[in-house]
């Protein structure tokens, strides 16, 4: 299936490793030019070079912190760069940002908070701001904002990820229909338990509150999906890469979950 991204221009943002990468990936092997951000140098230069072997595309790797202004900066530069022209912006923006970390809200203070809402839900805002309008003026653009199931499913050690997430989440509804008539869809792609290295950190932190061995907490959270296996990367990008796709034109202020049936729920 052609999903209509050639020479499409993507920023993809936590894209050195895990789900951001595979989101990259997808939206690569479909022809579409890449900007990619991470923190770290070095998984980021690896990264970039796997991305650049799939074909004859763009990559440009920007190690910064998107949840500054000036990392924004720089990596919208890095686009316009690929664009040729000066505020382009990209036509895919995937917004993907660490989770906060786990633990006991009573734990958590003031800074600790508003630090975990700048990364989840304002840095996700302040890109669709700086990009959608471009968007909106070429007809045309997709949006794609990494989440978690925990929006629909809350976890007590995921306190901070379910309020700050869950605010990004109530944005992204007002805004996603305000703009619907212009060709720019935004959705949010919910995942579960995937192979990642934040899964097997989640793990950890766990096991620090039950008492269990990190081990312990894998084979329980294993058996408690229906799926009966944690979710693979490569799947998550190619659902992130069908929603940047000219054939999802008409899904638009979506929650979608993969999470291998894990929610309970109907809706």
């Amino acid at each position: 299936m052609d999903l209509g991204l050639q020479g499409k221009i993507a920023l993809v943002c936590g894209a050195s490793k895990g789900l951001g990468y595979a989101s990259a990936e997808h939206l690569a092997r479909e022809g579409a030019h890449v900007v990619i951000v991470a923190r770290g140098q070095e998984a980021l230069d690896q990264a970039a070079a796997k991305l650049r072997a799939l074909g004859n595309i763009k990559v440009i790797a920007v190690a910064t912190d998107i949840a500054t202004p000036e990392g924004r900066a720089k990596a919208l530069a890095a686009v316009d760069e690929i664009a040729g022209e000066k505020g382009h912006g990209p036509d895919i923006l995937v917004n993907n940002a660490g989770g906060p970390p786990l633990g006991d809200f009573r734990d958590w203070d003031r800074e600790i908070w508003l630090k975990a809402i700048d990364a989840n839900m304002l840095t996700p805002v302040e890109l669709i701001k700086a990009t959608v309008d471009q968007m909106i003026a070429r007809g045309w653009g997709r949006i794609v904002n990494i989440t978690s199931s925990s929006v629909k499913a809350p976890r007590y050690d995921l306190g901070l990820s379910n309020g700050a997430r869950s605010g990004l989440t109530g944005f992204v509804a007002g805004v996603s229909r305000h703009i619907a008539k212009s060709g720019v869809t935004i959705n949010n792609l919910l995942p579960g338990s995937f192979e990642t290295d934040r899964l097997r950190s989640s793990f950890v932190g766990s096991a620090k509150l039950t008492g269990e061995t990190p081990e312990e907490v894998r084979v329980q959270r294993m058996a408690e999906t229906p799926a009966g296996r944690f979710g693979d990367p490569d799947e998550f990008g190619a659902t992130c890469a069908f929603l940047c796709s000219k054939h999802a034109g008409y899904i638009n202020g979506q929650n979608v979950l993969m999470d291998g049936g894990a929610y309970p729920g109907i809706f």
